[in-house]
């Protein structure tokens, strides 16, 4: 089946087939126009206790993939963490640096002077500046478990950024289950960050805490301490994790709420039930028209290539990734698809039954033959592997589908089509 490739502009063709409810009473830009994509695939990603960790080869692939995507900033791992960790920070930095990558890099430690020791080794031996992701505990439910109290977290955060400050790396606090912590301990450690140089504020989701009213609260609330320390240029990251299944849609919003960095990962592995899905969170902000010269096509193949390396099984309903994402053996959803196909129109029949153009995110369309499906399945089918159709072969892998209660593999209607043909050879 030929599909013709002439159509009109993107956005013709919106307003003249699609009616977007998304856009009713828009107040205006999404995202800010600084905003930018921190991919913690290779850090909060492997924390999660089902993954494998990758070999070097493995990490190095998925970087050169966030590259070619046009991610920000990646947080590569915890040197301080073993001597494998370091070894593989370092090497993935002295690629950044030998293939002239655009991405910048960000490492994790807490904030104990030894974690940060091996950030400043990394970036000494790579010729690279290594943002400094320095993270401790803020919650009261937390200083209640370390026995810690709000004098001694400030003291040892100082203690932390002036070690990377000195030796010239940005630093970046990170507050760990910032949405349970209190406003007064937050402005305090807050204020702190910032008169001792960190450039930017994490606020992190760690436990899966928040909904969308509390992003909105706790960044409204970080603006404002920020403003008041007379401070400029200092950044809000927003990193949140999906225990409410919220992560998602919390990184959504806290972009429009006003941070100007958000954490993902692929596929949404990280601790527990992981963290917001990086694809989607491309995705989403491509379909709203914030990623219009970002071609992400290879999103497909980022998470593929995550998958495989840490040995993580992709849900086939999965969004865009899955096996079903854009397959269809319903008659009445595939006869359109078709329909629109027959037009020579590609725009068409990758959005006449989907919300994500399959084309845009390097997927396609895809038609099955089963228990709901009608003769155009089957036509469509044979046609798309250039088996001549007749109304006796249609008719006879259509009973065959009925009486099944699975979709009919390529194997199965083959052994039809060869029954039915030396049936006619014979006769």
């Amino acid at each position: 089946m030929k599909v013709m490739s002439e159509q009109r502009p993107e956005g013709d063709r919106q307003s003249d087939y699609v009616f977007d409810w998304n856009e009713v009473n828009r107040k205006g830009r999404i995202t800010p126009t600084n905003a930018t994509f921190f991919d913690e695939t290779l850090r909060d990603g492997l924390q999660n206790p089902s993954v494998k960790d990758p070999g070097i080869e493995q990490k190095l692939k998925i970087l050169h993939l966030m590259e070619d995507l046009g991610i920000h900033e990646a947080d590569i791992g915890l040197p301080g963490s073993s001597q494998r960790a370091f070894d593989d920070v370092l090497r993935l930095c002295q690629e950044v640096v030998s293939c002239k990558m655009k991405i910048k890099i960000a490492c994790a430690g807490r904030t104990v002077v030894g974690d940060i020791t091996p950030m400043i080794e990394v970036s000494q031996r790579a010729g690279l500046p290594v943002e400094v992701y320095a993270f401790i505990g803020s919650s009261p439910i937390r200083q209640y478990a370390e026995a810690w109290d709000l004098e001694l977290i400030a003291k040892r955060s100082a203690e932390a950024i002036d070690v990377a400050v000195k030796a010239g790396l940005p630093v970046a606090y990170v507050t760990e289950d910032t949405t349970r912590s209190r406003p007064d301990v937050l402005t305090t450690l807050f204020r702190t960050a910032i008169d001792h140089g960190a450039t930017r504020l994490c606020l992190s989701d760690t436990v899966g805490h928040a909904t969308p009213d509390g992003v909105r609260n706790l960044i409204q609330f970080t603006k404002h301490v920020i403003a008041g320390t007379g401070a400029k240029d200092i950044g809000i990251d927003w990193h949140g994790h999906n225990d409410r299944g919220l992560a998602l849609e919390n990184a959504l919003w806290a972009l429009e709420f006003g941070a100007d960095r958000v954490h993902a990962t692929a596929l949404g592995i990280g601790e527990r039930v992981g963290n917001a899905q990086m694809e989607l969170v491309l995705l989403n902000m491509k379909l709203l028209g914030q990623l219009e010269d970002q071609d992400l096509t290879k999103l497909l193949e980022y998470c593929d290539t995550v998958a495989k390396a840490v040995e993580w099984d992709v849900p086939i309903n999965y969004p865009l990734v899955g096996r079903d994402a854009f397959r269809t053996a319903t008659g009445v959803h595939a006869s359109a698809i078709i329909k629109a196909m027959q037009k020579g129109d590609s725009w068409l029949a990758d959005r006449i039954y989907s919300g994500v153009p399959a084309g845009m995110f390097g997927r396609k369309q895809e038609i099955c033959i089963g228990f709901m499906s009608g003769a155009s399945n089957v036509n469509f089918w044979l046609e798309a592997r250039g088996i001549k159709s007749s109304e006796r072969l249609v008719s006879e892998i259509l009973k065959e589908a009925k009486t099944k209660d699975h979709i009919l593999a390529d194997t199965e209607v083959m052994t039809i089509i060869d029954r039915i043909h030396a049936e006619e050879a014979k006769s």
